[in-house]
């Protein structure tokens, strides 16, 4: 899907553009899991070579920056959380989005689905936004890729909190894994948190283009957000991991516990078993011709196993 905006120079807003042999210079165009037809379109239009695209679509590429030296054309490549929900869970992981800017004349931005990024620029939610301000924008989006991720681990932290709480009432096997698929998000959060910053630290230098000076200080927020957030991963990362280690020795001692119980019960229930057995061989024992041999064999038994009960409960295995 290809869509065109361009920010008016009179009025300061954002207007859609119909086809692209329309766009002018200072355009944007956002591309979403573009087609093959789609993306021949582009480049011929605006005359880049077609890989600046599909890098951005591949889901294993890495945040980085390219650049191309025969005509100044740049390719960002950055990670954006996404949530992928399920039936009964949400789980998180990441994807590279692209955004290129073609010789100071448009800016291109590529992912595979839609995304709140993007959706942001496209419904005027960004103050100051101008697609001509190519510098500007490439800033706001690492901004606000970087308070999203901030946003997705505040979700990771509560979602964290509700499967203790539940665990601490019964434990289920669901919870520990819903346990386990939050502390893998923030294994993709962390390392694609940390691509980011390169790519940061790499633009803040100011030789990959140029630096406006009332631009700059979104960027630095851009790069203290985005540390932030790689610190508030490790945090949780770290507890998440504590309390699933917690709660699977709870599980594992209690069921030890059960077997416990259960080994000194069938000790306990094997004592009149036994006696029983041996009374009712066909062999001479004694009591055997007793008028109450019955009732003195089963005196001896609730005897000899509530001992043995006792004995049990004395080194804690009926407990």
């Amino acid at each position: 899907m290809i869509k065109i905006y361009n920010t008016d120079m009179i009025d300061g807003k954002l207007k859609e553009i119909k086809n692209i042999e329309e766009a002018q210079k200072g355009a944007w165009i956002n591309l979403t899991s573009p087609t093959e037809t789609e993306i021949k379109k582009v480049c011929e239009n605006v005359k880049i070579q077609e890989d600046f695209i599909r890098y951005a679509l591949d889901s294993e590429e890495k945040a980085r920056i390219d650049q191309e030296e025969d005509d100044g054309t740049i390719l960002f490549i950055v990670d954006v959380p996404v949530e992928d929900k399920t039936d009964e869970n949400v789980l998180y992981t990441t994807m590279p989005i692209g955004v290129i800017i073609v010789r100071d004349e448009y800016m291109i931005t590529v992912s595979l689905v839609k995304n709140k990024i993007i959706e942001a620029f496209e419904k005027g939610k960004i103050k100051t936004f101008a697609t001509y301000k190519k510098s500007r924008f490439i800033f706001q989006i690492l901004y606000q890729i970087s308070l999203n991720y901030l946003d997705c681990l505040k979700k990771i932290s509560k979602e964290t909190e509700i499967a203790e709480n539940v665990l601490q009432k019964t434990m289920k096997n669901k919870e520990l894994l819903k346990m386990l698929g939050l502390e893998k998000s923030l294994v993709y959060f962390t390392t694609s948190l940390k691509s980011n910053e390169l790519v940061m630290e790499r633009t803040a230098k100011g030789k990959i283009m140029k630096l406006y000076e009332e631009d700059e200080d979104i960027l630095d927020d851009a790069i203290v957000e985005n540390r932030q957030a790689i610190e508030m991963s490790r945090i949780y990362s770290d507890i998440l991991k504590t309390t699933r280690d917690a709660f699977s020795s709870i599980i594992s001692n209690n069921l030890n516990g059960v077997m416990k119980f259960l080994t000194a019960m069938t000790i306990v229930l094997a004592i009149p078993t036994m006696i029983s057995s041996f009374w009712g061989m066909n062999v001479g024992l004694p009591f055997q011709n007793a008028r109450y041999g019955f009732a003195i064999m089963l005196g001896i038994s609730v005897v000899i196993t509530l001992l043995v009960t006792y004995w049990l409960y004395k080194r804690d295995m009926l407990k």
